[in-house]
């Protein structure tokens, strides 16, 4: 049976998960940090991290989303959404390497973003198939 502090977890989690999806990101994120202090489980941890970072992702702080994509696969290795979302920033700083003629900086930004997205790829065979595409012209 659950204890108290995990059913608030819940309520606090599924509060955000509702805020999230009505594009009301500030009250998502407070619903999310109450949650957080909460669970113990990292298990659930992990889904609560993950959605910081998509709204963090939404709200074009790249970097901040990748810090909760970490933690998110610190607890869970296997979430294989935060992993496709690490190689999807990797792939656009990539690209604006590219643009910025930075060839040598956007060569690392790319093979990070493949090695993301292979193991995203391992974990969920028939997902990303844009990323599998990516991956096989990649390497033509």
């Amino acid at each position: 049976p659950a204890s108290n502090d995990e059913k608030q977890a819940f309520t606090y989690y599924r509060n955000g998960m509702s805020a999230q999806s009505e594009g009301e990101y500030a009250e998502a994120l407070q619903n999310y940090y109450q949650a957080l202090r909460l669970e113990i489980d990292a298990y659930d941890r992990s889904y609560m991290l993950y959605n910081i970072g998509l709204i963090h992702s939404s709200n074009g702080q790249q970097s901040k989303a990748l810090e909760y994509y970490y933690q998110a696969l610190d607890r869970n290795p296997r979430l294989s959404q935060a992993l496709n979302n690490i190689a999807i920033i990797y792939h656009y700083r990539g690209e604006q390497a590219l643009i910025s003629n930075q060839d040598e900086v956007s060569k690392i930004f790319f093979d990070k973003a493949a090695d993301y997205w292979k193991e995203a790829i391992r974990l969920a065979p028939t997902s990303y198939i844009k990323a599998r595409n990516w991956l096989s012209r990649r390497s033509d």
